[in-house]
Order: structure tokens, then C-alpha cells, then sequence
């Protein structure tokens, strides 16, 4: 016993299409749909050509790397802006920031406060307590400089 004896070609390749359609919705990894098209595309062929099967998956294999590679090309033509280019780079992030020396700043070299942590930092000598900028980052190391004064 076939499973598949006398179905149409058309439609076996349509269900194909609207499974592969039906994982990339559950498992999204955006390429699976792109081969779900390849398979509607062959279904289509099938549809209005009567073509033996192993040009059918030649259509599908053709048709397949057509439709990922245009895909691919599609959405390196739309690059997604971040809202936060920073989002994921906590260093950068620190860059303007007011931090407090927690270690004295002794021939450039100290540990300073950010938030709940504290960081090795580079820059002119200050005392415990001193409130210093966030100029720059190297590795885990922050660049520091005194605070300009406050405009009267």
C-alpha cells in the first residue's frame, strides 16, 4: 500500500509548501520559508506542466536556492536598525557617565564606582570620593578626567 498513489503532484508539493511554511512560524529561523516558496513555486510548475518526478525535484532544488538566495540578498538590502546601538555593549555605555573614585587615582591608576560595581580606571590622580567623567574604554578598564565645572 502507497500512501501517495494517484494524489496529484501539485498538491503533494502544496502541502509540502504549507508545512515548511507552517515550521518556520514555529521553529522561526527565516530560511524555512523561503523554501516554502520553492515548493508552491513547484507546485505551481506541476500544476500546469505534466513533468516526471525527478525533474520536479530538480525544479524544487533549482527553485530553492533561487528563492534563499534572493532572501538572503533581500534582507542584507534592509539591514534592521537598532533603537540602541549600544544596547549590548556595556562599555560603550559607560562613555559620559559620572562615576566615583572608590579607589584613589594614584600615578593614573585607581578603581572608580558605576552603579553597583566598580572598574579599574586610567586617568590624572584624584581622591576617594572624587567625582571623575567616563571619557573612554580599553577592555575593562574605564579612561577617566575630572568633571568640568558646573556652569553658575
Amino acid at each position: 500500500m502507497h500512501w501517495f498513489d494517484g494524489a496529484s503532484p501539485a498538491l503533494l508539493w502544496g502541502i509540502l509548501a504549507i508545512v515548511l511554511a507552517i515550521a518556520e512560524m514555529v521553529i522561526p529561523g527565516t530560511f524555512l520559508i523561503w523554501i516554502s516558496l520553492a515548493a508552491a513555486l513547484t507546485a505551481g510548475v506541476t500544476l500546469l506542466l505534466p513533468v516526471d518526478p525527478s525533474f520536479q525535484m530538480l525544479a524544487f532544488a533549482i527553485l530553492s536556492a533561487l528563492s534563499v538566495s534572493g532572501g538572503r540578498l533581500w534582507y542584507l538590502a534592509r539591514p534592521v536598525e537598532a533603537e540602541d546601538p549600544l544596547l549590548n555593549d556595556r562599555a560603550a555605555r559607560m562613555i559620559g557617565r559620572k562615576v566615583e573614585v572608590i579607589e584613589a587615582i594614584v600615578k593614573g591608576e585607581g578603581r572608580v564606582r558605576v552603579d553597583d560595581g566598580s572598574w579599574r580606571a586610567n586617568g590624572p590622580d584624584a581622591e576617594v570620593g572624587a567625582h571623575m567623567l567616563v571619557t573612554g574604554v580599553s577592555g575593562s578598564t574605564l579612561t577617566v578626567t575630572h568633571l568640568p565645572p558646573e556652569p553658575a
